[in-house]
This record gives C-alpha cells, structure tokens and sequence, in this order.
C-alpha cells in the first residue's frame, strides 16, 4: 500500500457505532453486535449494533410520530425540496470522509466512492429535490348519469403512502441510501432505513446530515442488524406501510409474500444476470474495453453486471481473447492504492461465495482463459475471471455469482442472440455492441430487460427508470416513476346541484 494510500484511510476513531432513531444517537440493542469488517484485510473496523424487534418498534414509531406531525406533515413542497437540497450540500461537503467510510467499509476504489457514492448522490439528491414542488393531481370530466339534476367535480391527489422500511444491499450502500431515501422524503413520506450488515457505516453518517439538514426527528431513521433478524422484523411490522428492497430475488420473493400478506406496498429491484450481445459490425477493441468494464467493474458486484457474454462467431475468438488479457493484466489491491483497479469481495462469505462458483465452473468443463483463482495476500480477493465457450444450461451461466466472473458464448445469427440473452430468469439489463443502429434497433425490443444500453453498459441517470423484468424485480427506481411508488392517489368526486 502507498504512503498516500495509507494517508486517505479514516480514522476509526471517527466511525459511528450507533443507530438514528427519532433523531438521536441510539446505543441500544441485541446480543453482542456484530463485527464491521475492512474486506482488504479482514480486520474487524468496528462493532455495530443489531436492532431486535424492541429497536425496530421504536423506529417505526419514531417514523410514524413524525409522518402525523404537522411539522413534517404540513411542510411545503419546497421546504422539503430545500431540505434535500441542503443535504445534497452537506454530502458533497463531507464528500471526502463519506468516500473514505465507504471504501473502508465496502473496498471499493477510492475514486469509484468519490465519484459514484458522493457525487451521484448528490446528483439524485437534487433531482429528487425537485419532484417535491411538481406533484400534482388532475382534474377529471366525470358524466355520473344518476341521479337526475345533479352535477359532479372529480379530481386526484397524489398523497404519501407513510412509513417506508428501506432496505438496501452492501454493493452500493451510500447511494442505494439515496436512492430509497430522496424519492420516499421529497413525497412526504418518512423513512426506517436497515443498511446491510455488511456496510452501515455510511448510512449512519448520511443520517446524522439530514438531521443537520434540518430534517425533522423521526423522519429518516438508521437500524442496523441482519437481514433474518432486524430486517425481518422490520417487514413484518404492521405499522409500516411500504417496503422498498433492493437485494437478492431470494431474499425478494420472501419479502414480496410478507407484503402480499400484509397488503403492504412494495418495490423490489432484484438481481440479474446481464447479456453483453456483440456483433461482428462493431468496433472490437471498443466492444473488448466495454465488455471488460461491464463485468469488471466494482468487483463484479452490480446488479446489472455483464455477465454472460455473447459474441459473433467470426469475432468470438479475438473478443474473448481481448477480455483475458485485460482481466489477467488488472491489479489487485486496496481501494486506497491509486494503482489498484480491482478490490475485495465485500466479505468472507461472499468472497467463498464466489470462489465456489469458479470451482463450479471449472467442474462443469467451462473453459478458464483467465483468473479461475484467489487473489494473494489478505483481503478477500479474487481474480478477474473469465470462462469461454460455456453451455446456457451450466449453472455458471443461469445462476447469479455477482462477482468478477463472466461466461463466453458464441452465437450465429440476431436470433440466436436474442434467445440466449433472454433465455434466463432475469431480465434487469442487457447491451448491445453494434454500429449497425438498423440491427440495433430490431434487437433493442425483443430483450427482455429493463435497461438496454447501446454501445456502453452500467450508465445510469436519475431521470431514467431503473428496474427489471421477470424475477429481477417489481417497480421503478428513478424519474417520475420512483416518486409514483411513494404515493397513494385518492380520487375525490363532489356533488352539487345543478343550476337552474
């Protein structure tokens, strides 16, 4: 590791290692707690509290508390836009200990958490913020035939669904923050925040600035704890009106049933398994870089990560070919190092996790053209990994690994192509590698995914919707739609005589 390197890690003096219940420090909880790791060494950082069903009862009542006081219930829309705007500041201002947690935490690339984590969210902060002042119901033209001699006024207004659980995985946890957070807040509902137990640190300092935003008490809480025991809880509780996840489609389906049985609202934006579809029309060297980029990218730990790769045959060879020496060439490291272009799995589980699916792999006869090992040293490292000519029924091919290991195809004609990126349970992003627009644009709607990116992959707004087909998941992130799965609409219809 370098001096500078050494230099950007954050003191651990400086962690936090309580939760936010109704706008205070909250230091009480089940059991012992639970270790917080750094994943590039596996030294435990820190140990944070697990909230049981005790804790969870206290910060949904605290959301519920604020969500009926007129102090937040009675707030303009543009004071709530302000709000977020001031929390979008603060971020940006504590932009370099946000990033620094964050890498500490999760191990991601340091200037991947500046860039992403910081100035993302502050990005989706401010777009959030300005949906506070534009929604707005309709005015509706009924014709009521019955009874005679009287007219009718009909309208909707758009009102906020109330207490929110949100529920965000560790891969991107300062921004999945925001993402759940800014759209649930700027409709006026409140929020019960449970970061995964992997990665809390940031969630709780992204609490502590909207309390200095000048948020209310009690309308953005932090509990922390697993996913069987505090987040469970959480679900379950009958005073929460809505359940925003983002995680696993295991982990969904059990939380979509819990909804349904408690008529709960619901989003879930779930895992993935992404095709990158090259053509032979391309820019190869282009296509190489890009396919790289959309598997290699944070570890391979992205929802949307271009798993499976299908490629033409008269390129096939010199596409995989170019993808294995660039995952053999990348540096391993700290998220801190400058040089490092790859850092850890999250944690010791995940990182078993994902090395059992390489030994999978190889066991099923796919070919390894590049990686197929751990990485040296401490820290839960594995090696950019890339298999060739793998069967669409190997499980290395079906199965979400979420780590940094694609699987090579090649395929003949646009619909081989389209049955293999459809052929999977998943359906949350695709690309497609072409300068042919004519192809592109006969291939783009018979994908099944949520996003299709041309000619680049990962590449997200906060004005377009993110969510997924299939079992990748239910609703909308961003844009007008995210703010939709935060509202109730309530139809009004008034009578009156007519006139005479």
């Amino acid at each position: 590791m370098s001096v500078s390197s050494v230099q950007d890690r954050p003191e651990l003096s400086a962690i936090r290692e309580h939760m936010i219940i109704d706008g205070k420090p909250y230091t009480t909880g089940v059991g012992q707690g639970l270790p917080v790791y750094d994943p590039a060494t596996g030294s435990v950082i820190a140990r944070q509290l697990e909230a049981g069903p005790a804790q969870v009862d206290e910060a949904v009542a605290a959301a519920r508390r604020a969500f009926n006081n007129a102090a937040w219930r009675d707030l303009p829309p543009v004071a709530r836009e302000r709000l977020l705007l001031k929390l979008a500041d603060l971020v940006e201002q504590h932009g370099d200990e946000l990033a620094r947690l964050e890498t500490l935490n999760n191990g991601k690339l340091l200037f991947l958490s500046h860039g992403l984590e910081v100035g993302a969210g502050a990005q989706w902060l401010r777009y959030m913020a300005g949906w506070a002042t534009k929604i707005s119901g309709e005015t509706l033209n009924v014709s009521i035939p019955f009874p005679p001699g009287v007219n009718y006024q009909a309208y909707t207004r758009p009102e906020p669904v109330g207490v929110v659980a949100a529920i965000v995985p560790w891969n991107f946890p300062l921004l999945m923050a925001i993402w759940k957070i800014a759209p649930a807040v700027a409709t006026g509902c409140t929020v019960v925040l449970k970061p995964a137990e992997e990665t809390p640190l940031t969630a709780i300092r992204l609490a502590e600035l909207a309390l200095e935003a000048g948020f209310p008490p009690g309308v953005i809480n932090v509990i922390t704890g697993r996913g069987e025991v505090t987040g469970a809880a959480l679900v379950a509780h009958p005073d929460v009106d809505k359940i925003a996840f983002t995680g696993s489609t295991e982990v969904g389906k059990l939380i979509g049933r819990q909804a349904m049985d408690d008529m709960k609202r619901v989003s879930l934006e779930l895992g993935g398994k992404s095709p990158v579809i090259i053509l032979d029309d391309c820019d190869i060297e282009m296509a190489v870089q890009g396919a790289a980029g959309a598997i290699f990218f944070n570890q391979g730990q992205v929802c949307t990560a271009g798993s499976r790769l299908f490629v033409q045959k008269g390129i096939y060879d010199k596409v995989v070919a170019g993808v294995a020496e660039l995952a053999s060439a990348m540096k391993l490291g700290s998220g801190f190092d400058p040089a490092t272009q790859i850092g850890p799995m999250v944690s010791a589980r995940h990182f078993q996790r994902v090395m059992d699916y390489i030994d999978i792999g190889k066991a099923e006869g796919a070919r390894v053209v590049a990686g197929g090992t751990r990485g040296d040293g401490e820290g839960y490292f594995v090696r950019p990994t890339v298999f060739a000519d793998v069967s669409p029924d190997a499980r290395i091919a079906r199965e979400e690994i979420f780590g940094p290991v694609v699987v090579a195809a090649s395929f003949d004609s646009d619909d081989q192509a389209v049955a293999l990126a459809n052929d999977t349970q998943f359906g949350l992003g695709a690309s497609i590698w072409s300068n042919d627009l004519t192809r592109v644009n006969q291939l783009i709607p018979r994908l099944q995914a949520g996003t299709v990116w041309v000619n680049t992959h990962n590449m997200l707004d906060p004005h377009m919707p993110f969510g997924g087909y299939k079992q990748s998941g239910i609703g909308r992130e961003h844009g007008r739609a995210a703010i939709d799965m935060y509202l109730e609409k309530k139809s009004v219809c008034i009578a009156y005589p007519s006139a005479r």
